[in-house]
């Protein structure tokens, strides 16, 4: 079997760091790196106490002693991920977001086991958490996860995206590209925010056909209608692939922004059906708050 971890740089509640690390202490990650952008994050004296992991404080001097802090998230986070690279002593480290909840009918362990040994990265494939009143609270809620529905499902695309499928053109509000896992130990290779780099050049993949990642992007609307205007302005929605997303949401009254989510982050029966027979639509049960519960009530023991 092989030997996993993952890294993820945080900046989010503390139940919410719990929910993330039980998960994949669950899954059998042998050791999970969280690197605080906040270095005075009240959430380190617990988290720096759990099994199997560890917890790094981005402190004024770990930056300096780096060069200088980058001032943008996705440099820090790339950085730190090189940094657990380096230190890692296990045969694979995935580098995934604390809303990123990895996915698999089998044991990830035995899943990498079975990668050739030529092939130093493992892409996983996104699916965007859909919003559900109906569900009791789960630190992060939801029970239906659904794939990108970009060029190659234009039925599919049309049909749940209905009169703004042309403002989704990539099929997700969130990332479509994936996240990736990297063998440890190949020279020239390093850890990237989404993909594996060789000399410097991405490695282009498939995504690996046992392998997910749940995304809790927008499934909260609340959540997600607070911190729109900094995925407007530099976020997410920012960069030049979602041009016409940013300008549909930056000029929309909130009637059609409301109208908007509830035609791109709620399921119908029918569209649950159709998601399903295309094979595009998980159905999962996380068990979140429980498994941080009893993470916790480990660590009392």
């Amino acid at each position: 079997m092989a030997r996993w971890g993952i890294v993820s740089t945080v900046k989010a509640p503390q139940e919410q760091l719990l929910a993330f690390i039980a998960h994949h202490l669950a899954l059998g990650a042998a050791r999970i790196w969280i690197y605080f952008d906040d270095p005075a994050d009240a959430a380190i004296a617990t988290v720096s106490r759990l099994p199997r992991v560890k917890a790094v404080r981005c402190t004024g001097l770990y930056w300096a002693l780096r060069g200088g802090r980058p001032p943008k998230l996705h440099n820090r986070q790339i950085a730190n991920a090189i940094h657990a690279q380096r230190r890692c002593r296990l045969d694979w480290l995935g580098h995934i977001d604390t809303d990123e909840f990895i996915h698999a009918d089998r044991p990830v362990a035995e899943i990498l086991a079975k990668v050739p040994v030529g092939m130093p990265n493992l892409l996983m494939e996104p699916f965007e958490a859909i919003h559900d009143p109906d569900l009791p609270d789960d630190i992060f809620t939801a029970r239906h996860f659904r794939a990108a529905l970009g060029p190659s499902h234009p039925d599919l695309h049309a049909a749940v995206f209905g009169p703004v499928a042309d403002v989704v053109a990539k099929g997700n509000l969130s990332h479509t590209i994936g996240k990736s896992f990297c063998r440890i130990g190949v020279p020239g290779v390093k850890i990237g925010l989404h993909e594996v780099f060789r000399d410097r050049k991405p490695l282009r993949t498939t995504f690996h056909p046992d392998l997910r990642i749940l995304h809790f992007h927008a499934q909260d609307p609340v959540a997600w209608r607070s911190i729109l205007p900094f995925r407007l302005d530099g976020g997410a929605y920012h960069f030049d692939a979602e041009t016409r997303l940013r300008s549909y949401l930056a000029g929309a009254s909130d009637e059609a922004i409301s109208a908007f989510y509830a035609q791109t982050m709620t399921l119908t029966p029918q569209k649950i059906a159709l998601l399903q027979e295309h094979g595009r639509l998980i159905t999962a049960d996380l068990g979140l708050r429980s498994k941080a519960a009893a993470l916790l009530e480990r660590r009392k023991g």
